[in-house]
């Protein structure tokens, strides 16, 4: 078996799946925050350094699992500074603090116009979300703190590095970056040279950093202990099960809050008019560039909701249970609403699929479950199909995939993925 530390914003989760890929045992918490020394609220470190040993400990010490291998997965633009010991320097900063102007400035005047630098990072400008800017940022506002760095870890490897500490306190530590957060708008990779940019290097960043690890990496502990991965970013661990049981190009749309269009088949450079509409590229696993393009499609879906059911005097989750076909004030209305919705989806999903040869578009998360969505979808798609994907736990699978060829001798699963295609109404 192989079990999965999913580290989100809000929920911690302990999962364990076996050879085949069904999931047994799972296990959520929500750990309260803190705040950092300006005020900010940020992720309780200890809080969370302590949930990690302590659920690796229990799970390899549990008898109805023999665990053959760990793996973390955990949101990104995060980072862990530490000393030699593996002593944390700095709170677990909230990467939606607000980036000082005067550093933004500066930066640019030294490092060239901003549409420059965003192209070749293929990054829009997004403040602490760019995860370069905080070291920057730290180097400039707090230079003791900086000097003393040994490492600046992304979350995933940091706790990778924890992972293997729970198992054996007395093992050396095994530093590691990881492409996957090191290619995710954080303006350190230059995606045209496929290397750290040049201001990482003339900054003196670099030192900090760790050799590069294959996200595909698992290491081997003492005798009888798991194999343990080094950290995957949650945005590229969700899409591996897709890359894995599917050969014929595709285009996955991840649904929440956010709506993000991803396509691992589009190798056309980013454009300025597509960073300009909220497009990036970040890297896959394999280190390959993935074209992902966002809307902010499930705020516009739950404010419009809750505008319909005041006005109509029901329950917000009237959507849930209406009819795709009802005829009634109502469900015009919503149709109307979903109607917006997916025209502005369209819009976005159109810049990730580019000149791409994808065909299928796969739809995950909330809007999977709604069928007037999916149908008219497909109505404004008419040269695509589109399928609602379902599969349980997409990130921590991802993870349990990344490392599939160290710990699993079974051949990779094709069959992870429930799919059921929509038509146009």
């Amino acid at each position: 078996m192989i079990a999965i530390l999913d580290i989100g914003k809000t929920n911690k989760k302990c999962l364990v799946f076996d050879a085949d890929y069904r999931l047994v045992f799972e296990q959520t918490t929500a750990l309260p925050e803190t705040k950092d020394e300006e005020g900010e609220p940020c992720e309780d470190l200890a809080l969370l350094r302590q949930w990690v040993l302590d659920s690796v400990r229990a799970i390899v010490q549990d008898p109805r699992f023999h665990i053959r291998a760990i793996h973390a997965t955990t949101y990104g633009a995060s980072w862990v500074h530490v000393d030699a010991a593996g002593e944390a320097l700095t709170p677990l900063y909230n990467y939606l603090r607000p980036f000082p102007e005067e550093l933004k400035k500066q930066f640019f005047e030294r490092y060239g116009a901003e549409p420059t630098l965003a192209l070749e990072t293929a990054s829009p400008i997004l403040g602490n979300l760019n995860s370069g800017w905080q070291l920057y940022g730290l180097k400039y506002r707090n230079p003791l703190v900086f000097r003393q760095i040994k490492w600046s870890l992304h979350l995933p490897q940091y706790i990778g590095w924890l992972i293997r500490v729970a198992l054996d306190s007395q093992a050396p530590p095994v530093w590691a970056s990881e492409i996957t957060s090191i290619g995710c708008h954080t303006l350190l990779w230059n995606m045209q040279q496929n290397d750290y940019h040049d201001w990482v290097k003339a900054e003196g960043l670099l030192e900090k950093f760790p050799p590069l690890q294959s996200a595909k990496t698992a290491m081997p502990g003492r005798e009888g202990l798991p194999l343990t991965g080094i950290g995957l970013h949650d945005s590229s661990a969700a899409l591996i099960p897709y890359l894995v049981c599917f050969e014929e190009p595709f285009l996955l749309l991840s649904t929440g809050t956010w709506c993000i269009s991803l396509n691992p088949f589009n190798d056309e450079p980013l454009s300025a008019a597509e960073l300009e509409q909220d497009c990036l590229c970040y890297l896959s696993y394999e280190g390959r560039p993935v074209k992902a393009a966002r809307y902010f499609g499930g705020y516009d879906h739950e404010q419009g909701v809750r505008e319909l059911a005041a006005r109509f005097r029901v329950a917000e989750h009237f959507f849930q249970t209406l009819d795709p076909d009802e005829v009634s004030e109502l469900a015009a209305a919503y149709r109307h609403l979903l109607g917006e919705i997916v025209e502005k989806q369209v819009r976005s999903t159109r810049l990730a699929l580019g000149h791409s040869a994808v065909r299928r578009i796969f739809v995950d998360g909330g809007f999977s479950q709604n069928k007037l969505y999916l149908r008219l979808l497909a109505a404004a798609l008419p040269e695509l199909e589109v399928f609602s994907a379902e599969m349980p736990q997409a990130t921590a699978l991802g993870a349990a995939l990344a490392i599939h060829a160290t710990w699993n001798p079974n051949p990779l699963p094709q069959h992870l993925i429930s799919l059921k295609k929509y038509e146009a109404p």
